[in-house]
């Protein structure tokens, strides 16, 4: 689902109004850091790690994401209980409301962690803050106002033979028949479909998608709005996506990661169009889509963590939620929590591209948040490949800049790619490049 705006007080977010110090810039730089890991150990459930982060830093004990969740609200929900005794034994607000003005008592109660429930309660939980649990069914107005040509009616979809491709916290994405054509389906949790903010969010993801029309990008069909459980249906690609390909395939050749780039490319810079840029936020290989077996097409999907943005002019940047989309594959100024604009699906774009020539994911050998964290840092990964001639490396490295306003855009992308592939032919000699 789409990626929420954020508070700039939460996540040490620099006001471009403002003038900090450099020791100011490096203190909220480090709480952002520390903020994001307590949070992260307390969702591996690595008490431990969380025990030593509040050892060296009491405070982080009432750190909050964007969504204003404190680690004994992530904690309350997973139902890890040393976790959450650590948490309390640090002076953790077991009372503490998010953005939903919910009590970590009321996410386990939703989630029904009977132990969490029991725990908390001993140390005066509260059931609900001000509205109640976001768990609990609540009426609320329809997801779309308006019946629509797109509106799908579900006895006209067949699961009979269904497949199950993904699954996500919020829902899950089958593999269906609808009036006979293969789609892709993705389906609402039940026990969802009346948080105002999944509604909110699949109410977002189809408004957008009812606009978009390219060769390059997931094709919609339609949507079941009025009835429960929600669904977004979408064509149905036969080759699965990059990332299973890659896993399968290893690394590719430079013409066939060239080809499959420009396709990348083609489908970004259309999204990317102004003045009404749709920023994806969670370009990776899994959200971009072969058409066939063959893999010789592809087109970019889902697009739950999408931004429309209406541009004024072509320097703005945006203030928009930090650690949006998958780790591996996030520009710096996203982990950062920083301002940022289009360009960090530039980002995203290298790393894919990288991915094609080498095989592997980049930085393979880091957990996904250790390596967004060393790329914020300034790090990027080695090439090894026999699949860079000196443009396609400068090219990488062109898009991977950590400076947002150096990276080219998908337009110039093209441009380049083209030439790349003019440049290609099958006798040509790619050499090692090492960083």
């Amino acid at each position: 689902m789409s990626g929420k705006e954020e508070n700039s007080e939460d996540t040490g977010t620099v006001s471009s109004s403002s003038s900090p110090s450099p020791a100011e810039k490096q203190k909220a730089k480090a709480r952002v850091s520390r903020t994001s890991l307590i949070l992260w150990h307390v969702h591996q459930n690595d008490a431990a790690a969380v025990r030593k982060l509040l050892e060296e830093d009491r405070s982080l004990v009432h750190a909050r994401d964007y969504d204003s969740r404190t680690p004994l609200h992530v904690a309350a929900l997973l139902g890890w209980i040393d976790v959450a005794k650590c948490l309390l034994e640090y002076g953790a607000d077991v009372n503490a409301v998010d953005r939903w003005n919910n009590t970590p008592l009321a996410d386990a109660e939703g989630a029904k962690k009977y132990s969490m429930i029991e725990l908390l309660k001993s140390y005066g939980g509260l059931s609900s803050g001000q509205s109640g649990s976001h768990f609990e069914p609540k009426p609320v107005p329809p997801p779309l106002p308006n019946k629509c040509d797109w509106e799908i009616e579900p006895s006209e979809l067949d699961f009979s033979n269904a497949i199950t491709i993904g699954k996500g916290s919020f829902g899950e994405i089958i593999k269906a028949s609808w009036r006979g054509t293969p789609v892709a389906v993705k389906r609402i949790l039940p026990s969802l479909s009346d948080d105002r903010l999944v509604i909110q969010d699949f109410r977002h993801e189809v408004n957008l998608l009812v606009k978009l029309r390219h060769p390059n990008i997931v094709q919609f069909l339609g949507a079941v709005t009025d009835k429960k459980p929600l669904m977004l249906i979408t064509e149905y690609l036969r080759g699965g996506d990059l990332h299973q390909y890659l896993k399968e395939k290893g690394s590719l050749s430079p013409s066939t990661a060239v080809n499959l780039a420009l396709d990348i490319a083609k489908g970004m810079a259309y999204l990317h169009n102004e003045p009404n840029v749709i920023i994806h936020r969670d370009l990776k290989p899994r959200n971009v889509l072969l058409v066939n077996s063959s893999a010789d097409h592809l087109k970019v999907g889902d697009f739950g963590l999408s931004k429309l943005i209406k541009v004024k002019n072509s320097y703005d940047v945006y203030k928009m939620t930090g650690e949006t989309g998958s780790y591996r594959y996030m520009a710096p100024e996203v982990f950062k929590h920083r301002k940022y604009d289009k360009k960090v699906d530039v980002f995203s774009f290298a790393m894919i591209l990288y991915e094609m020539l080498e095989g592997d994911p980049p930085f393979s050998n880091y957990e996904p948040y250790e390596a967004a964290n060393y790329v914020a840092e300034g790090h990027r990964p080695i090439f090894r490949a026999k699949g860079y001639s000196s443009e396609l490396k400068v090219l990488t490295e062109n898009c991977w800049a950590a400076d947002m306003n150096q990276r080219p855009s998908f337009l110039d992308i093209l441009k380049r790619l083209e030439k790349i592939k003019e440049n290609l032919s099958s006798d040509h000699h790619w050499h090692i490049f090492n960083a």
